[in-house]
Formats: structure tokens, sequence, C-alpha cells
């Protein structure tokens, strides 16, 4: 049976359904059980597989109850990221490349309705007074909703999917982003605290590997996580306290920022702080958190290369302080900062660790940076498919220091 045959049959139950009272009236559980009795007698007579059945059941339930077609979406293990350009172009990514999805929603006016059911979920708001908002689903998948008239094409919504199992230092080398080598020097540098940002573009896995980064931190320290929407998993750590920021309401008040919330965890008697992203102004407080003995921090920021990130990252402590010297923010994150990764997504779509180098300093009015590791192709390269692996510089290590202090003594 073609899509457009499932779709009409979904149509037609989810119209029985909303005309009768006493059925929109009955429990999650007694309706997705009606809807399926409803189907297995209104096809009868034709053959449905079992999940062309399961997929009308979940769209006519999502439908009613749920988020109608993103339900299935969100359920589909293949997908990692959903984007929905109006009630009639919906779109996802599986395997890193982006498809169209068949078929829609029943109308603007139905997205609309599940939109605010999802930012409803996390106590936020979105209306033309505020036609933006960065929210996340029960599950922690992080959305991004626009409405007209700020979205030309209807409402836009974006949603990264949340991965069920935390990613982990080992999986990422299974995946060819790191080496065995380079796991256990990050190992190292993490449980020294070494304060450490991770830089690449959208969708490069800054986040991904932020979280698997935060499972080398010792169970008994306190950590202050702060992010726009949570979603960071740290599972091994007891002493957690998670912050999330928090939009202005329609009468343009109680808007909590990441510069509200650095500033509030200086309080919190914070042994590490880990901030999910910075893309402002809030980059001087989380500098100078890290300058007033934080040390063991982690972030991660948008950039092309590791010199790119240290230039934004000047231009975001510009937009704290314009009066600041850029002398004065030079030293502030070679202070700062000891090590940068870098991660990118290459031509097959693969996510690589590009670069990993230390911050030794300022001099001659420049930020100095040693490259430790660096992401080589090898000559299996092709057009289509990039092979390489994450290879030692000639460069010493020579941020040691941290490490002796912690009573390692090893050569990197």
């Amino acid at each position: 049976m073609n899509s457009d045959e499932l779709r009409t049959i979904a149509d037609e139950l989810r119209a029985h359904v909303l005309l009768d009272p006493a059925l929109v009236r009955l429990g999650d559980d007694e309706l997705e059980d009606h809807v399926r009795q409803l189907l297995e007698s209104r096809t009868a007579d034709r053959y449905l597989s079992i999940s062309e059945k399961v997929q009308i059941v979940q769209q006519v339930y999502g439908s009613i109850r749920g988020l109608g077609l993103l339900d299935s979406l969100l359920s589909d293990e293949t997908v990692t990221e959903v984007m929905v350009n109006g009630p009639d172009n919906v779109f996802v990514e599986r395997s890193g490349r982006i498809q169209k999805v068949p078929g829609g929603f029943e109308s603007e006016r139905r997205l609309e309705d599940i939109i605010q059911r999802i930012v409803g979920m996390a106590g936020r708001e979105v209306n033309q007074a505020n036609p933006i908002v960065d929210t996340r689903l029960a599950d922690g998948s992080r959305v991004n909703v626009v409405l007209p008239p700020v979205a030309l094409d209807g409402p836009t919504v974006t949603i990264r999917k949340f991965s069920r199992d935390p990613m982990t230092i080992r999986r990422l080398v299974g995946y060819g982003s790191l080496t065995e080598d380079v796991a256990e020097f990050l190992r190292l540098l993490v449980q020294a605290k070494y304060n450490i940002f991770i830089s690449g573009g959208t969708g490069s896995g800054k986040t991904t590997f932020l979280n698997a980064l935060s499972n080398f931190i010792g169970s008994d320290e306190r950590i202050i996580t702060i992010e726009d929407s949570a979603e960071l998993q740290i599972e091994n750590v007891t002493n957690l306290v998670r912050l999330e920021t928090r939009n202005a309401n329609v009468a343009g008040t109680g808007e909590v920022t990441i510069r509200d919330l650095i500033r509030s965890s200086l309080r919190m008697r914070p042994e590490r702080i880990v901030v999910g992203e910075v893309r402002g102004a809030e980059a001087l407080d989380m500098l100078q958190a890290m300058n007033t003995g934080h040390d063991g921090s982690l972030s991660t920021g948008h950039a092309n290369s590791t010199s790119d990130m240290l230039s934004r990252l000047e231009t975001m402590v510009l937009q704290a302080s314009a009066t600041l010297p850029l002398e004065a923010i030079r030293q502030q994150i070679a202070s700062a900062l000891d090590i940068i990764i870098h991660l990118s997504r290459l031509r097959d779509h693969s996510r690589r660790t590009m670069a990993i180098s230390e911050v030794v300093g300022y001099q001659d009015g420049k930020i100095v940076l040693n490259p430790l590791f660096e992401f080589r192709e090898d000559a299996a390269s092709t057009q289509r498919r990039v092979s390489g692996r994450l290879e030692r510089t000639d460069n010493p290590f020579l941020g040691a220091a941290k490490l002796q202090l912690a009573g390692y003594q090893v050569e990197i």
C-alpha cells in the first residue's frame, strides 16, 4: 500500500475519533487500543503489513494526543535530525544525508498546536511577540522553533534528536574519531583538571564529544552544568547541578541568561563548571571563572578552526565589554584555556577530531598555540570516503604542570 493510501486511512480514522466526544475523553492507552481495533475493522478486506498498521495507529494517536507526524520520526532510530519547514515540507537526516519525508501535517494550525504542546512541556512560551524559542523534548532532544511572520513559509521546527545511549570515548574510538592513545591523553587531561574548549562547525559533534569527556570527571566532584536547553548526559557524578536558561515572558520579564547562570554558579561552590555552548557575552564570565580557581571547566563553541575559535572568543568578550583592550582580552583567553579540541564534519559526512592544541601563552600580541595532534588523510582517501587518523605532531607537550600536580608522571 502506498503512502497516499496509508495517509487517507489515517485521516479517516482520526476524523472518526474526533467526531465522537466519548472517544476523545478516553485515557491514552484506551484511545490507542480503540484506534487499533478501529483500524482492524476498517481494513479487514485489505492487506496491511504489521509495520503499516503500527505506522497508522501511531499517526492517528499522535495527531490527537501526541506530536503527530513527529512521533513516528522521533521513534525512528535511524533519524538523527528532523527539520519542519511549514506543514508540507518535512525533512530528516539519516546517516548524515538529508531526505524529504512523504506527506506532512494536516494544516498550519495543526502544526502550530503541536509546537505549543512541545514548548509548553518545557514551561516556555512562543507567540508572535516572541516568535523564536529554544527548548527541548522530555527525552532531552534539542528543539528550535521559529513562527511567522519571522518564518515566511510557515512555522519552522528543527529537532536534534537526543541519543538514548550516552556517548563515551570508547565509542568515539570505535567510530574512528579518536585513537586509543588520544583517548588516554584526554582522560588524563580531564582528571588533572585542564580547562578544555571544544570547537567545530554545526553538526560536527561538539556536544557529543563534551558528553564523552564529562564521563572522565571524578564521581566525588561537584559539577554545575549550564545550557540553553539541557542535553548533557553526565551519569557518573552524583553531586550534579543542572541549570537551564529561560526566555522572557510576554511582558518582557523573567529572562535568565547564560551570563546570569555562570555568575550564580560561582556561589554554588563548584569544582567544575560545564557550559554547553558559548555564543556571546557570556564568554567573558566563563573565562573569568576559569581564571579564578575553577580548573577543569569544559565548554564548546562554533568555529571553522582552532585559530578561528580564538578570534570568535575575542569578539564574544568584546560584546560583554567593548572598552576592554584587545591585549587584555587575549591575555585573559591565553591564561584561561589550556586545551582546544577542534572537530569537523568531512566531505563523506563523517565526524572527525581534526586537531588538539594546547594554549601555551601570549607573546608579541598573539595567543600562542602548540598543535599536539592533527588529522592526516592517508592514501586510501577518495572523494567519497575519507580515510586517515589523528597523529601526534613533533611538538613537545609544554603544559605538563597540572599533570604533575595531579600526580601523573607520564610522557605525552
